[in-house]
């Protein structure tokens, strides 16, 4: 069954795409949501007007997801944790503790677009990646701190 999105799905497609999915799919999830609407005449008509505006829109989100990167870039976070004698964290420095210190210096990302965090074992500089738009991440410094107990 050929269906338009009317947003965004994993797996499926971006909004604006056509796509042939299967009925059920449609009729028991992308209908209900509002994701999707079935591929009519008079849909089909619509989408060539939304694929002028997505354009658009896109170019738009692209332009910020840029200007965003070079900021994230030139900065570097400073995470103060708290450390053992040997060196080792305890506990451990999340992807919210870093979007938190992002906000504070005025760059508002969700914290599921923070990748990486693991690899923070201890101490020092390490490089975190952040996935800002669709093949646009930025590249985060984040030095930890140790603070001995």
């Amino acid at each position: 069954m050929k269906v338009i999105l009317k947003d965004n799905i994993v797996r499926v497609g971006v909004k604006g795409d056509l796509v042939d999915v299967k009925p059920g799919y449609f009729r028991n999830y992308l209908n209900p949501q509002g994701l999707a609407v079935e591929a009519t005449k008079k849909n089909m008509a619509e989408l060539e007007e939304m694929q002028a505006q997505l354009k658009a829109e896109e170019a738009e989100n692209r332009k910020e997801a840029e200007e965003l990167k070079e900021k994230i870039e030139a900065i570097t976070i400073t995470q103060r944790v708290n450390v053992g004698e040997d060196g080792k964290l305890f506990g451990s420095v999340t992807n919210k503790d870093i979007a938190e210190s992002l906000a504070e210096q005025g760059i508002e990302i969700d914290r599921k677009r923070i990748e990486n965090v693991e690899k923070i074992d201890g101490a020092g500089e390490f490089e975190l990646n952040v996935r800002l738009y669709p093949e646009i991440n930025a590249n985060l410094k984040v030095e930890v701190v140790a603070e001995v107990q």
